[in-house]
């Protein structure tokens, strides 16, 4: 069993990715300083990832870094996105406990303690569920589907898969390969290494300032990258049940278009050659086989980079 992080020897850094919210950081750099040296007096560290901001928002950081050497900062030269700047700042937390929230104070800092606590029963990440939020109803019901989908899709149950509040072992955000727009699957990827995912209900605040990164392009991009979750988390070691089933359903369903048409034709009742029908079904069957061949390739190239695998250890002595 994992060795609980005691209160005494906790050290916490808090990753924050943002982009242009000059009006939040002040107030929120305050907020943190009081939440984290309740919780770890003087164990912790802030780091502000400042993704291609174009207002005064790394201006304002630098104050704050140097009124406070416990805030630090990285400042990307271009806007990159969310997953890169999580990646970067998981590389550079040296905390036991790493710590993801947004900067544009609807997160709320009060959280960190229920967080780290959760932790401390022996999970590995916790991720935040904003049970009640102060969205738009054009955020908030896409949210809904797309966290639903997600969580059947991924296979394990949670209700805000992209709720930026997390808390993470050091462990568990070191393994993470965060880049695209993986940042909402990050719950469903350590599940699947075997962390010990759960959910707390955390307070979620209407945004005071600034305007909403959100945009309706940020669903099509998720439900694409779905699609790699859902392939890295159940096919990634045997493409063939993948490639393999779509190809023998597409064989199947070809097959048995050709032989209602066939028997059709033998019974004098139509020429297959005045039938568009026939056509799909000889397609559904060459994309069949298609389908197969790929996930056979798949199962070579699985099988060649096999002795190369890293693999999720716990523990060992």
């Amino acid at each position: 069993m994992k060795e609980e992080i005691q209160k005494d020897n906790l050290y916490i850094s808090v990753v924050i990715p943002l982009l242009n919210e000059e009006d939040s950081l002040e107030e929120l750099s305050k907020l943190l300083t009081f939440n984290l040296t309740k919780i770890a007096v003087d164990s912790w560290e802030v780091i502000f990832i400042d993704d291609g901001s174009t207002d005064k928002s790394y201006e304002i950081i630098k104050k704050i870094c140097k009124e406070n050497n416990k805030f630090k900062s990285i400042r990307f030269r271009r806007n990159y996105g969310k997953s890169a700047a999580l990646s970067v700042g998981f590389k550079r937390a040296e905390g036991d406990i790493i710590i993801t929230m947004d900067a544009d104070l609807q997160d709320d800092p009060n959280e960190l303690e229920n967080l780290v606590n959760k932790i401390n029963e022996g999970y590995d990440l916790v991720s935040g569920w904003k049970k009640k939020r102060y969205d738009p109803i054009s955020k908030t019901l896409p949210s809904k589907f797309f966290n639903w989908v997600t969580s059947k899709a991924a296979g394990i149950k949670l209700h805000d898969f992209n709720c930026g509040l997390k808390a993470y072992t050091n462990e568990a955000a070191k393994s993470l390969n965060v880049y695209g727009e993986m940042h909402r699957f990050l719950p469903a990827l350590s599940f699947r290494d075997g962390f010990k995912v759960t959910e707390i209900p955390v307070l979620h605040h209407p945004r005071k300032h600034g305007i909403s990164k959100f945009g309706a392009s940020r669903f099509l991009k998720g439900f694409l990258d779905l699609i790699t979750v859902i392939f890295l988390t159940r096919f990634i070691k045997r493409p063939l049940h993948l490639f393999g089933t779509l190809g023998f359903l597409c064989v199947f369903v070809g097959l048995g278009i050709d032989i209602y048409l066939t028997i059709e034709w033998m019974l004098g009742l139509t020429y297959i050659s005045e039938r568009p029908l026939a056509i799909l079904g000889i397609a559904l069957i060459i994309v069949g086989v298609q389908f197969v061949s790929m996930g056979l390739l798949g199962e070579m190239l699985v099988r060649n980079s096999a002795k190369d695998q890293n693999y999720s250890i716990k523990e060992q002595i």
